[in-house]
């Protein structure tokens, strides 16, 4: 069983990664879908400004700090190879740094920098609207699976 400062690291991984979970699920159960339901000139300008307070503590913390114990997981048990969880501790850290922070790097920052771009009303933002509101969600359901992975994947080197 992993104890010490390594239990405490995992415990905060499955924590962290839950958490992200959590607020991307959200994201793409009701909050994309309520934000659709709006004249596409009112989702263009609620989804500008919750990208705005996106950037804030509160989540950079739980987001970007769990990349970074994910990041510092997978270096440890690369450099200790514990007898026990090493596959889900790798497959955690991968499923996470990958399916999460990376898919928000490559696919969701993008077409979030795409729509601040575009003034709410024009007519190229009614036009993108709809294709934002489509393929920004697949990728958060990518996003929010991997980070739900994650969670379950270093619960599971606890036990």
């Amino acid at each position: 069983m992993i104890d010490g400062p390594y239990f405490v690291l995992t415990l905060l991984g499955v924590l962290g990664c839950g958490l992200a979970a959590g607020v991307f699920c959200a994201f793409s159960t009701f909050v994309m879908r309520a934000l659709a339901q709006l004249p596409p000139a009112q989702g263009v300008a609620a989804m500008n400004a919750i990208n705005v307070a996106a950037v804030r503590p509160p989540f950079m913390l739980v987001f970007l700090g769990s990349a970074v114990l994910c990041s510092v997981l997978a270096v440890v048990t690369f450099v200790l190879l514990p007898a026990e969880g090493t596959v889900e501790l790798l497959l955690g850290s991968a499923l996470y740094l990958f399916g999460a922070f990376g898919v928000t790097i490559a696919a969701n920052v993008p077409r979030n920098e795409a729509l601040r771009k575009l003034a709410p009303g024009t007519p190229e933002a009614d036009a993108y609207w709809s294709i934002f509101v489509r393929q920004w969600t697949m990728w958060n359901h990518v996003r929010t699976a991997a980070s739900a992975a994650a969670a379950v994947s270093y619960a599971l080197a606890l036990t």
